[in-house]
């Protein structure tokens, strides 16, 4: 199997990057400098028509969007490895629930805030009522996170998985985004342990190396 993963450095494709490291899969890395417009060229618009990353060609099929290249490589290549519920295993459900809840329900109010407080964004669409409301929704939710990680220690319970990848990642991002987990203990130790992985380091650091096809 052929695996090419286009890429940029602490960009959107940063847990697929994660995701690759953790499962250990052969593939060759495109690395883009988006200030570039590397993700523009037509050669990459011909694979991913929304000039983005993360997109995965796999035996020169695309695929793109962060979440569905997540699944699709826990369905493929997780479940062998123990990171990833079967299809029959009632756990899997909880683990689709959680990752979508973490780039849908969660990750559409990171979008919200930026826009209205981000430097990122034309201070023109900056609003500092809706910036706070972004932030209180945003709390809500990781009370919600924070009550299933209480009982539960990760989103699936037991070991490390996928799915907790997936939701830290959403997580984490935020915090960049000026969301905070001062009352929010749990999440605080669970996301400390996650970004305390060799996989999340290395790919934080930009010294994921591609794992090189067997020859």
């Amino acid at each position: 199997m052929s695996i090419v993963f286009y890429s940029a450095h602490l960009s959107s494709a940063s847990p697929v990057a994660s995701a690759l490291c953790e499962l250990g899969l052969p593939h060759e890395v495109v690395s883009f400098d988006l200030t570039k417009s590397d993700h523009k060229r037509p050669e990459f618009l011909a694979l991913n028509p929304n000039a983005k990353v993360p997109t995965l060609v796999v035996d020169g099929k695309p695929m793109f969007e962060a979440l569905a290249i997540q699944i699709w490589l826990a369905d493929r290549f997780g479940v062998e490895r123990k990171l990833w519920p079967a299809f029959d295993d009632p756990s899997r459900m909880q683990a689709l629930t959680w990752c979508t809840w973490a780039y849908v329900s969660y990750g559409s109010i990171i979008g919200r805030l930026l826009h209205a407080s981000s430097e990122r964004f034309d201070t023109a669409l900056h609003n500092k009522p809706q910036a706070e409301l972004a932030l209180r929704q945003l709390d809500e939710l990781l009370g919600i996170l924070d009550a299933h990680l209480a009982k539960h220690g990760n989103i699936l319970g037991g070991d490390f998985s996928l799915a907790d990848l997936c939701v830290a990642s959403v997580v984490g991002y935020s915090l960049w985004a000026g969301v905070s987990l001062a009352t929010h203990a749990h999440v605080k130790r669970w996301l400390d342990r996650f970004q305390a992985r060799d996989s999340y380091t290395r790919v934080m650091q930009g010294a994921a190396a591609p794992v090189k096809p067997a020859a």
